[in-house]
């Protein structure tokens, strides 16, 4: 069964309706427009050059002086560890053979993760505003004030039930939640490829609804209100966020992506409000028509 108020929806929604079908295409959105548009682009950069800078000097010393140790340490524990990350030997990959040396794949994909964790350390400031920032200029650029947030809008007859505590996606969209499954799954993101897949699925709930924090902020939703939405969305959201988390996992281009899945998450949610308002004018009539009776 549909959503409801997805079909026969009227002329202007029909092209937010059809984006809302896929959303993992406003992760595409995002960067595209990131990169397309100097508005978001260049004020981002700004925010950001110097620890950029900064950063990637102290993670290429970093590099430098401990890579062949890293290198040591990955052919004698994770090499001889297949049980624990799947490298059997330097050919195969969780019992698949590889046209590379996957010692030293896995080694500069290793040392990569850590010069990004140390740029980020240097950007975090400025990486933080610059999130939001492009959030907030995404958000003008459609011209949408703040009197376009309604409150919320049921759009199920019979909505979910959600527990009225704190649940396992809220305790993931947190910065603790965030390290704490960064540090769970650091022996698995050791795999080339594989890792980032099987850790940001992991991630993929908790970093959506971390996206449209703003969103529900925005709508002055409770928390329970806001669980109810996303679990009437659940594979939405998960498809999303499965997708952005993949994204900001890459070393380095990731820090770029964290800005464009926020240009994403606000067109997103741009979208999703102006269901809202429909469903909310349809309810509004509906209940007219009841009265008159």
């Amino acid at each position: 069964m549909p959503p409801p108020y997805t079909e026969n929806v009227p002329h202007n929604l029909r092209r937010a309706t059809a984006r809302l079908q896929f959303p993992p295409s406003y992760v595409v959105v995002g960067i595209y427009r990131l990169c397309s548009d100097k508005n978001l682009f260049v004020p981002a950069w700004r925010k950001c050059q110097h620890g950029v800078v900064r950063g990637l000097g102290a993670g290429l010393v970093w590099a430098v002086s401990t890579f062949k140790l890293q290198r040591w340490v990955i052919e004698h524990f994770y090499m001889n560890s297949p049980r624990v990350v799947g490298l059997s030997d330097y050919g195969t990959m969780l019992g698949s053979y590889v046209p590379f040396d996957l010692r030293t794949f896995a080694t500069i994909f290793f040392v990569a993760t850590q010069v990004s964790g140390i740029v980020t350390y240097f950007v975090s400031h400025g990486l933080r505003v610059a999130r939001e920032r492009a959030y907030n200029q995404t958000i003008e650029s459609r011209n949408k004030g703040p009197d376009f947030w309604r409150p919320y809008v049921e759009e199920w007859d019979n909505p979910p039930k959600v527990s009225k505590g704190v649940g396992f996606s809220h305790l993931l969209s947190g910065p603790l939640g965030r390290i704490a499954v960064r540090v769970l799954f650091l022996h698995v993101e050791i795999v080339p490829l594989v890792g980032m897949v099987i850790s940001a699925w992991f991630r993929a709930l908790g970093t959506a609804r971390y996206l449209h924090k703003p969103y529900f902020q925005a709508k002055h939703m409770t928390p329970e209100q806001a669980s109810i939405f996303i679990e009437e969305r659940k594979w939405d959201y998960r498809a999303f966020g499965f997708v952005a988390a993949l994204l900001e996992h890459i070393p380095l281009l990731g820090l770029v992506f964290s800005v464009s899945n926020r240009i994403g998450a606000a067109m997103w949610a741009v979208d999703l409000e102006k269901r809202q308002h429909y469903v909310a004018e349809l309810r509004s009539t509906s209940e007219k028509q009841v009265g008159a009776k």
